[in-house]
């Protein structure tokens, strides 16, 4: 059961995507008319976990964490290509490769990495199965899956298309229109989204007829020159029927780095903010990697990069509040415990227990 939604034809300018204030809902059980459509540029933040899978083995209950905490949320998988052996096909696998480090072209699988359809849907196939039985379709997607590729071979293109389109029943969708025009979604349990590369736009989309279905959707370029820049020098492209997202290091607000951040300042926050409200004005959602605070000792434990980390918990939790506060749509974060009870707790006014 899916719902259609006129959701990201974007509004003349200058009015902001904001100001749409009732979206209508024609859902296969009949028309009802939610307030909102809760999952428009703006409208939610959302628990972005990052690196939900193991490494070499470990920490294989990342992505049954990351759902305990609660619906929407989004679940980061880097998609890696495992050539075929003597013994065994080739398939899409989920990690970071040999000894925690991102795969590069160079870099080494271990063939202990889970199969990516078995890891990723087999765990979601839960809750994806009692929202398609509820009749309430106002927080969908409930899971966003950020697809992060960390190779573009095209058997892993192929491979990662094949499976989406074996599930695309759960999954929200948009018709590839002609002249490229922002058509409306139909909106799914499921929300897909990918890189901004070309390679990836060329297999997910260009090669689809007009009419054919989009299954996932992809980041619009981002300037990496400077990112110190006026946000519309940073990003220039404004949503189209398949670029729907734009994908930010934490440096474009900071651009001293987690480790070296100093106090959250008015300035920041300005910042943090311009680069938000670009990016509903170009009716996209925005999202921010990676904010974590952890000690040491928590960043062995759990296989966090100690790059993303603040110099202590506090001062993580600052930007996180402003993050919610300003809009942010996901936060990516490696503890997103701590941080997916913070944001109910913004959300809903009430003081955090102790």
């Amino acid at each position: 059961m899916t719902d259609d939604i006129d959701s990201c034809n974007l509004p003349p300018k200058p009015l902001l995507i904001f100001s749409f204030i009732v979206v209508t809902l024609i859902s296969a059980a009949g028309e009802k008319a939610w307030p909102q459509a809760s999952y428009l540029p703006g409208r939610r933040t959302v628990t972005d976990a990052h690196n939900c899978h193991p490494y070499d083995g470990r920490w294989a209950d990342r992505i049954d964490r990351a759902l305990a905490t609660g619906l929407p949320i989004a679940i980061e998988q880097d998609l890696n290509w495992y050539p075929a052996t003597s013994t065994e096909p080739g398939r899409v696998v989920v990690g970071h490769g040999a000894q925690h480090t991102v795969l590069t072209k160079g870099g080494q699988l271990t063939g202990v990495e889970p199969d990516f359809d078995k890891y990723f849907f087999d765990h979601v196939k839960p809750a994806v199965e009692m929202a398609l039985k509820s009749k309430d379709h106002s927080n969908w997607p409930i899971i966003t899956l950020n697809q992060d590729f960390k190779s573009e071979e095209p058997e892993l293109l192929q491979a990662v298309w094949a499976i989406l389109q074996r599930h695309q029943a759960w999954l929200t969708k948009a018709t590839k229109t002609t002249g490229g025009a922002v058509g409306s979604l139909t909106v799914g349990p499921i929300l897909v989204l990918n890189g901004p590369s070309d390679q990836q736009q060329a297999a997910f989309y260009d090669r689809l007829a007009p009419g054919d279905q989009l299954l996932t959707f992809g980041a619009v370029h981002t300037n990496m020159r400077d990112l110190g820049a006026a946000a519309d020098v940073i990003e220039i492209e404004p949503a189209s029927n398949y670029r729907r997202w734009w994908n930010n290091p934490w440096t474009v607000v900071e651009p001293e780095g987690q480790s070296k951040a100093g106090q959250w300042s008015p300035d920041t926050a300005s910042r943090l903010q311009r680069l938000v409200a670009h990016a509903h004005t170009q009716g996209l959602w925005i999202r921010f990697y990676t904010l974590d605070g952890a000690t040491v000792a928590q960043q062995s434990e759990f296989g966090w990069f100690r790059q993303y980390n603040f110099p202590s918990q506090s001062a993580a939790e600052d930007r996180w509040r402003a993050a919610i506060s300003l809009g942010v749509d996901y936060l990516a974060t490696d503890q997103f415990e701590i941080f997916a009870n913070l944001l109910k707790h913004q959300a809903a006014g009430t003081p955090i227990p102790k």
